[in-house]
């Protein structure tokens, strides 16, 4: 099958094309696995930290992605829970022990043997991948593959983040960053919080005039104080500088949400910048999101098709996903980028 596969950690700055196209064998699926046949595969912010080794691949080679959807072409031993030609998507959990009591609580996230798609095992940049059963999720009719595919990550992170956040509706709402994740955020909190103005913070002004497209109340720079306090902000950003000004901006007793699997360090001098009196004081918290639950993944399928809320995406053939991460790199973002496989 053909693939894109990263051979080693790189600097994408002194290496542009990480990813090296290969023809690999056609995994076979284990007993509770099915075997899909993919035909999109969402590019993650993630994937950069995998790559650059923030988050490194415990092996080498292996292929990324974990915004997966695909169909059944094949059951392992005792999979009995979909049948042959089922659409099915994929998210960052691929599994976890399910004995611990983490798992027995259904915070799976928190697992300490949690095996993540595309980085502890091989994902979507592939023709097809394996899966637990357990760990694939029905699409709704109401997507397409494209749009259904950045769902399964930035979608249920961000209603992860959301739900974490405690905002009331009615409450004042920041988002740091505005890329895939955060402009589902914006949507579902427009739809589950009709009354929550959303802030948005951006670097780029194109990124600031998409959230103002999507229904911001006010989008700014990322140092700028917005008009006013805000009772929850949401950090999906790769840097700490966002992370401070965000805790200026909160409001007594208002919480901050990390987005995040890694942050670069190379801006961690930052955090020096904090003064216990004007970022945290006043019972100001900080609470960052781990992974994702399956429960995270079907509940908010099920809540963006009844909305229904669709994804703004952009699409690459496979071959070119060297070309989406760089845009990714270099904040070249308008909604999410999505991988089409041949």
């Amino acid at each position: 099958m053909k693939a894109m596969v990263l051979t080693c950690i790189v600097d994408l700055e002194k290496e542009p094309a990480p990813l090296s196209p290969a023809e690999v064998p056609i995994p076979e699926p284990g007993p509770g696995e099915i075997l899909l046949r993919v035909s999109r595969c969402g590019v993650c912010h993630t994937e950069l930290d995998e790559i650059e080794g923030r988050t490194p691949p415990p092996r080498l080679p292996v292929i990324p992605g974990h915004q997966v959807v695909g169909r059944v072409v094949k059951k392992g031993k005792d999979a009995r829970r979909y049948r042959e030609g089922d659409r099915l998507g994929v998210g960052w959990i691929y599994d976890a022990c399910g004995q611990c009591s983490f798992c027995r609580e259904g915070r799976e996230n928190l697992c300490a043997a949690f095996r993540a798609t595309g980085r502890d095992v091989d994902g979507g940049y592939g023709q097809y991948m394996t899966v637990p059963e357990n760990n694939a999720h029905p699409i709704p009719e109401v997507f397409s593959d494209s749009e259904a595919a950045p769902l399964l990550c930035a979608g249920a992170i961000g209603y992860r983040s959301l739900a974490l956040s405690g905002l009331r509706d009615g409450q004042n709402l920041g988002l740091t960053g505005f890329g895939a994740s955060a402009h589902l955020v914006l949507r579902l909190a427009r739809e589950t919080h009709p009354r929550s103005p959303v802030f948005v913070f951006a670097r780029s002004e194109k990124e600031r005039d998409f959230a103002r497209e999507l229904g911001a109340a006010w989008a700014g720079d990322t140092a700028d104080t917005a008009p006013e306090k805000l009772h929850a902000v949401i950090d999906t950003t790769p840097a700490w500088k966002p992370v401070v000004e965000a805790l200026r901006n909160l409001e007594r007793g208002g919480r901050l949400v990390i987005n995040a699997i890694r942050k670069d360090d190379r801006d961690r001098e930052e955090l020096l910048r904090v003064d216990y009196p004007e970022h945290l004081w006043m019972e100001k918290e900080i609470k960052s999101v781990a992974n994702v639950t399956g429960k995270d993944i079907a509940a908010f399928l099920a809540l963006a098709a009844a909305i229904p809320m669709r994804p703004t995406v952009e699409e690459f053939d496979l071959e070119r996903a060297n070309e989406a991460l760089g845009e990714l790199k270099n904040r070249k973002i308008r909604g999410a980028k999505v991988l089409r496989l041949p």
